[in-house]
């Protein structure tokens, strides 16, 4: 009878181990797919914040600045901006400020204009880019915060082959030196502020 209690005793004991181990190991696999979702959301979240910092940077860099830069006013070039596109352009600093911004180096700047890292705090411009959810946009912060100044063309004048004659046989090329930005790029979602990106970018012109 002693021996029999033992091994009764034994099996469960044995019995209770493995009931332990398995749940032990089905509570693990469980853990593992939650966080595997939540980090599957988590990029998505991020490449859709992603994609809008680089459409509002693209629409800033091949749309605005090459316009801006030549001497239109910046309220103007976001006037007819808004016009013939459906995306909301918002300018928040003055014309005089982002013309400085774009043709003198940083410390000529006027005394009103920023260049602390913060896009979202106080923005050039902002854009308010509506996806497939129009109800939840994307606003897209941008911000020049240093400039190197260089001698683009501005005239829309190639400078190649339009440099000083020395003799009617010989020119003189005018070495090209771009203007280099440093910019800030924030895009949040409305009303959502953990979906989110920001780049910082170095942009020759």
């Amino acid at each position: 009878m002693r021996r029999l209690q033992r091994k009764k005793g034994a099996a469960l004991i044995t019995a209770i181990a493995l009931v332990v181990v398995t749940s032990l190991i089905v509570a693990t696999v469980y853990y593992f797919i939650h966080r595997g979702i939540e980090v599957t959301g988590l990029q998505k979240k991020y490449q859709t914040a992603r994609e809008a910092s680089l459409g509002g940077l693209d629409v800033l860099t091949k749309e605005v600045l090459p316009i801006a830069i030549t001497g239109t006013e910046l309220s103007t070039v976001i006037a007819g901006f808004n016009t013939i596109t459906s995306a909301q352009v918002q300018q928040d600093a003055t014309d005089e400020c982002f013309k400085n911004k774009l043709l003198k180096n940083t410390a000529d700047w006027g005394s009103g204009c920023s260049n602390t890292l913060d896009a979202k705090s106080s923005p050039d411009i902002r854009f308010t880019l509506s996806g497939t959810a129009a109800a939840r946009p994307f606003i897209v912060y941008t911000k020049i915060i240093d400039t190197v100044e260089g001698n683009s063309n501005l005239s829309g004048v190639i400078l190649e082959g339009q440099g000083t004659a020395e003799s009617q046989s010989g020119l003189i090329t005018a070495q090209h030196f771009p203007y280099t930005y440093r910019m800030e790029v924030q895009s949040e979602r409305q009303n959502d502020a953990t979906e989110k990106a920001n780049f910082t970018v170095l942009y020759a012109y």
